[in-house]
């Protein structure tokens, strides 16, 4: 057991943001079609976090045209830039699978608020930001010592 769980350690990614069931958030999400690659948001109200480790997932739900949209995102995936909490819930409930049969303003989840909720939640926006930034500046550093290799050897 205690290889599994060293695996999964290195499985990790080290920038994962912190939000909470009930939060609305925005899931910056890597998108790559063909040779092209574009960042796709994602906005809605997390239902639900499921497993641990490196299988951590959440499931986000949009109104869409209105039709309810799920996705589930893994948490430790590369392809998430970052995710930005727009308003965070005041749920009692850790999934929020009841959403799905409410319609219209009886689908909203309560807001917390105060100078101390707003305060955490733009450090830790701040944070996203911050790791969002450091994982772009890696990402270009990479491509730019793999074109140097072949020039080296021709």
């Amino acid at each position: 057991m205690d290889l599994i769980k060293t695996i999964e350690e290195t499985q990790k990614r080290p920038g994962a943001q912190d939000f909470n069931v009930g939060d609305t958030v925005k899931v910056f999400f890597k998108i790559i079609e063909g040779k092209t690659e574009r960042i796709q948001v994602y906005e809605g109200v997390v239902l639900c976090k499921k497993n641990e480790g490196a299988r951590k997932t959440f499931t986000v739900r949009k109104i869409s045209y209105g039709v309810g949209v799920e996705r589930v995102f893994p948490y430790n995936s590369p392809r998430i830039q970052k995710v930005e909490v727009i308003r965070p819930g005041k749920v009692r409930r850790s999934k929020l699978y009841y959403l799905r049969d409410k319609v219209g303003k009886d689908a909203k989840v309560k807001t917390l608020v105060g100078a101390k909720v707003t305060a955490a939640m733009q450090e830790r926006n701040a944070r996203a930001a911050e790791a969002a930034k450091a994982k772009e500046a890696a990402a270009n550093a990479a491509p730019a010592e793999g074109a140097e290799t072949p020039a080296t050897e021709a």
